[in-house]
């Protein structure tokens, strides 16, 4: 309990560094209202087109007695807007950390230099920033899923559907948001998804008492806006003390 105390109290730093430099929270907030976006006008056209999209995935339904082709179609509907919904919350900080690079490497730099530096740091340009945040980001999404998916369907038994899987979701969730918070400073330092995978297990308190209350706040509307760019210093400060432990 600690080490996640510790992570929670580095995202309340994260906070803390962000009011005392406006700029670098106007900043790092630009990303994640472009992100916000994107997501939005995703979601209005899966509404949009829902009935049509139900339909294409339940071909089997076509001649079934009208009643039950549209619960089915219903439940598809459901089923998908669902699964949008915990691909979007996942998939949101990946997106955003991907088209913010250039922007984060700017505010880990700060961040970084105030607290001593980093010796030897890596100079990458945007576009590799760039590159390596959807590729990271996608393999990060794409694993989650594999725990994601099963325990949102899992969400229907009841009981443990709404009690221990909430639980569980959280801690998944939380942890790939801290893979993804942490990108930065490893990237600056060389080092690779693999490698920052390896130092967060070592640590892995420490980066849920960062990922589970970041997510947390991360999946109420609009307030990812200002929580991302506090989540991502929380990040460089976890990724500091990780690397240094």
């Amino acid at each position: 309990m600690r080490d996640f105390s510790k992570g929670v109290r580095m995202f309340g730093q994260g906070w803390a560094i962000l009011l005392r430099t406006p700029k670098l929270l106007v900043l790092g907030a630009l990303p994640a209202v472009l992100t916000t976006a994107l997501l939005v006008g995703g979601m209005v056209a899966l509404v949009v087109w829902i009935d049509e999209l139900a339909a294409v995935v339940t071909p089997f339904a076509d001649g079934w007695a009208e009643l039950w082709r549209t619960l089915m179609r219903v439940a598809a509907g459901i089923a998908l807007i669902g699964v949008a919904l915990v691909v979007g919350v996942i998939g949101f900080s990946a997106l955003t950390l991907a088209i913010g690079g250039p922007f984060y490497e700017t505010i880990a730099e700060k961040v970084e230099d105030d607290l001593g530096g980093v010796p030897d740091a890596v100079d990458l340009p945007w576009w590799r920033l760039l590159w390596l945040g959807i590729r990271d980001g996608l393999l990060l999404v794409l694993r989650s899923l594999l725990f994601t998916i099963p325990l949102f369907l899992a969400g229907f038994i009841p009981v443990v559907g709404q009690t221990a899987v909430p639980v569980l979701l959280a801690v998944v969730t939380g942890w790939f948001l801290a893979l993804e918070l942490v990108a930065v400073p490893f990237y600056r330092r060389g080092m690779d998804l693999k490698q920052r995978r390896l130092t967060l297990r070592k640590r892995r308190a420490l980066a849920l008492g960062l990922g589970v209350p970041a997510s947390l706040l991360c999946a109420i509307p609009l307030a990812a806006i200002v929580v991302m760019p506090a989540a991502f210093v929380g990040g460089v400060l976890v990724a500091r003390e990780s690397l240094t432990s």
